[in-house]
Order: C-alpha cells, then sequence, then structure tokens
C-alpha cells in the first residue's frame, strides 16, 4: 500500500479520534473511589461536543444513581435513559444553550454537602454554556462571538472574554455547586491543557482578569454592545480565582488530550511503515502562517533527511486561526491545506490530511480535507487558481471542487486539530516547487 494514499492519511485520522473516545477514556476516571462515596445525589452536568458520549459512559459504568442535565452540539446527541441530552448551536450561541446552562446552573445551585456534582467538559462548551451575566442578553454575546471568531484571536483569548461576560464559565457552576463535593472530567481540545481554558473553565479558578478581556476586544479592534462595555468595567463582574473556598472540594482531571491522539496515530504510522515525527500538540498562529513553517520542515525532510528521510510522516495538533477577510467558505484546516498546496507548488510525493477531530471544520459540513501532490494541477485544469481561493478564505469551496472534503459527520469527541502529512520515498525537490 503506496504511504501517501488516502487510505494511510484517513486510517491516521481516525486512529486519532478513537484515541479519544469517552467510552475508551472516561471509566479509568469515574469517582467510584472516593474516600467518602456520597451520601446525597450524585447529579451529572456538562457540556461540549463530547459531553454526550461522555454522560453515556458514565452511564454505563456507574452503578449507583444518577441523575443530571448535559448540552451538546446540535447533531452529537445520543440516546441515554438517566442523563437529559439537550443539543443547542454551536459555535455561535442560541436560546436552547442559554435555556440548558440556566438549568445546569439551578442544579449545581440545589445541593448540599453530602452531594456530588460530576461535570463533563469538552471542547465546545464555550458556546454551548450561553448564560449571559447579569445586565447582558443573549444578543450581547453573540454579538462579541461572531466578532471574535472572525478576528483571528486564539482559542485562549476568546475564552477569557467569554468567560467574563458569563454567569456559568469562569469557574461559577463551581461558586453555584459549594458546598458540595465536584469532580470534573474534561476532554482538552486547547493547545496547553489549562484546565481553565477547556470550555471557559466552569468549575476551575481562573487566573485572567477584566482587564484582559478588555485588552483582547481592543487587539483585535472589536467594538461590543454598550452593555458588554459597561459589564466589564464593574469590578464585582471579576470571575472567581485561586484560593477562593468554592474550589476547596473540587477535583479536576483531564480524561483525553491532543498529545494521545497523537501517539495513537504515530503507532499506526509505524505499523504502516511510516516514521512519525510529532512536531507538536499545541500549534497555534494564523493558518497560512503555520502552513509556510511546514512547508519548510517538508522541504527540509525531502533535501535533507531532517528531521527524518522518508517514508515518514509530520504529525501536529493544536488550534489555528483564520482572520478572515475574503467571502468564501472554509475552516482553518481547510485554509491550512490550501496554504501548504501553494507553498509546496505541486511538490512530488507529499500528500497531507487536516481536520478537526470533532468532525467539524468551523461551521462547514467537513471535518477538513486531503491535499494530494496533483491537486494544484487538478484545480488548474478546473479553472481554479489556489491562490485567489486563499485570498478569498475558500478552502471550502476549494477543496470541495477538487472532491477533497473530509467529511466524517459527528465523531462524539474533541482534541482539537489533526494534521499529518506524508512524504513518500518518490518526493523530490527538483521536479516542482523550487
Amino acid at each position: 500500500m503506496p504511504v501517501s494514499s488516502d487510505e494511510v492519511l484517513q486510517t491516521l485520522f481516525r486512529a486519532a479520534i478513537d484515541a479519544a473516545r469517552a467510552e475508551l477514556r472516561l471509566p479509568g476516571h469515574l469517582p467510584c473511589d472516593l474516600p467518602e462515596p456520597p451520601k446525597g445525589r450524585t447529579v451529572v452536568v456538562g457540556a461540549g461536543k463530547a459531553s454526550a458520549a461522555m454522560a453515556r459512559a458514565v452511564e454505563n459504568h456507574w452503578s449507583g444513581a444518577l441523575e443530571g442535565l448535559v448540552v451538546t452540539r446540535y447533531g452529537y446527541g445520543v440516546p441515554t435513559s438517566r442523563i437529559e441530552i439537550v443539543e443547542a448551536a454551536h459555535p455561535v450561541p442560541d436560546e436552547a444553550g442559554r435555556a440548558a446552562a440556566g438549568r445546569i446552573l439551578a442544579l449545581a445551585r440545589g445541593l448540599g454537602p453530602e452531594d456530588l456534582l460530576l461535570c463533563l467538559v469538552s471542547g465546545g462548551a464555550s458556546a454551548l454554556l450561553a448564560l449571559p451575566a447579569p445586565g447582558l442578553t443573549l444578543a450581547d454575546k453573540q454579538a462579541v462571538n461572531r466578532a471574535l471568531l472572525r478576528s483571528g484571536a486564539a482559542i485562549g483569548e476568546m475564552n477569557c472574554v467569554r468567560k467574563h461576560l458569563s454567569a456559568i464559565k469562569g469557574g461559577r457552576l463551581a461558586l453555584a455547586a459549594a458546598p458540595a463535593r465536584v469532580v470534573s472530567l474534561l476532554i482538552s481540545d486547547v493547545p496547553g491543557d489549562d484546565p481553565s481554558v477547556i470550555g471557559s473553565g466552569p468549575t476551575v479558578p481562573d487566573l485572567s482578569t477584566l482587564g484582559d478581556a478588555r485588552a483582547i476586544l481592543a487587539k483585535y479592534r472589536i467594538e461590543p454592545p454598550a452593555a458588554v462595555v459597561t459589564h466589564l468595567a464593574r469590578p464585582e463582574s471579576e470571575t472567581p480565582k485561586p484560593g477562593d473556598p468554592a474550589f476547596a472540594r473540587s477535583v479536576t482531571s483531564l480524561i483525553a488530550t491532543p498529545q494521545d491522539a497523537l501517539e495513537a496515530a504515530a503507532t499506526v504510522a509505524r505499523q504502516a511503515g511510516l516514521t512519525p515525527v510529532i512536531l507538536g500538540n499545541a500549534i497555534e498562529g494564523e493558518a497560512r502562517e503555520v502552513a509556510q513553517v511546514f512547508a519548510g520542515i517538508v522541504r527540509q525532510v525531502v533535501g535533507h533527511g531532517q528531521p527524518a528521510s522518508p517514508p515518514c510522516v509530520l504529525l501536529s495538533g493544536g488550534e489555528t486561526t483564520v482572520t478572515v477577510r475574503g467571502q468564501g467558505r472554509g475552516g482553518r484546516n481547510a485554509e491550512f491545506l490550501l496554504a501548504l498546496a501553494v507553498a509546496l507548488d505541486g511538490l512530488p510525493g507529499v500528500s497531507a490530511l487536516a481536520g478537526d477531530t470533532d468532525g467539524i471544520d468551523g461551521t462547514e459540513d467537513n471535518a477538513g480535507a486531503i491535499l494530494r501532490p496533483d491537486s494544484l494541477a487538478r484545480a488548474a485544469a478546473l479553472g481554479l487558481d489556489a491562490k485567489a481561493s486563499l485570498a478569498d478564505n475558500d478552502g471550502y469551496g476549494f477543496f470541495a471542487a477538487l472532491d477533497d472534503l473530509v467529511v466524517s459527520g459527528p465523531t462524539y469527541t474533541n482534541v482539537n486539530d489533526f494534521r499529518a502529512i506524508v512524504i513518500d520515498p518518490g518526493a523530490r525537490t527538483g521536479a516542482a516547487g523550487r
């Protein structure tokens, strides 16, 4: 089987996703062996694209009484018997998410010292737990969210703003649950795996400040609604910080991370006869600029056998950003691949896949796309100009025309972006793109 085939790339992508599935990762982290098992209620709450699958895994492996509610993206629900699943909008929140977040906060407020709150958080929770802080409306949050999504802000910056506009994120869910015991199980979709950034940290203390949130809006020249300006200027709008007594009975565990996914893909790569090189699990920056750097690494492999000789695969994760200036369609993974195509200029023997492990690249219906050595030639035959498509932020349109989109449907997990660049022994710099 050729090392650069679509099948190899797809197999690596599936391995990365499978390594982060809740049914595999969650059972070993359940608080079934607490020093003091809960004498009262066990209430399960959560949010994110993996939260429904996480809730089902809890039901499958928890022997005691359970109740609760989690909110996930439309199309990401799964059958459960004891924990209610609500679907809502992502990445721009809607009324369904606002209502579900309000119910989750009410569940937490109803707990006492003998109760346990089991909180399941994964990527997407920031938009799905859309409960505005007092004085703000859902429309205020939607306006800020849309502006952040188009700005090129990093996920940590976006979530800093989001948690300071929320009545439930940034540690406020734990604040509401005190004095109950709180156990949080997280699937990380953020570079660095910081629990306070994953889902905007509803149950963990927040080190960021109102001043940070204001500075981020100013950095990206975002003019928020007047109510948001007023809210961010009020000291009482600050999030709870480390040392707050609300966190005294709170424990947080990471059950799956981007590194887990990359290591699983590396194992499969070795089995396929490829030398895996993990370049990093927390790569950030503009997608097209990251592609330029990766193109340079590819040429180093082809020309000098460094950091590995072909056949090899360069693996990476993290979350790039796209500053939207054009009118095209496409998420950050399609943009990365389109920029990589332009930078490699038809370099023989190099194929790549970039996709979001949640199954959705931005707001489109694809997880990502595949780049082949002949992608530019096939596009030219169709009258497509890759550079023009890139300038218009139209990675989706470009790869859709080539029938090279990767459409996985919901994966029920989310450990951020996955990128694999396969370089086979036939790659050579002399044939193209010098």
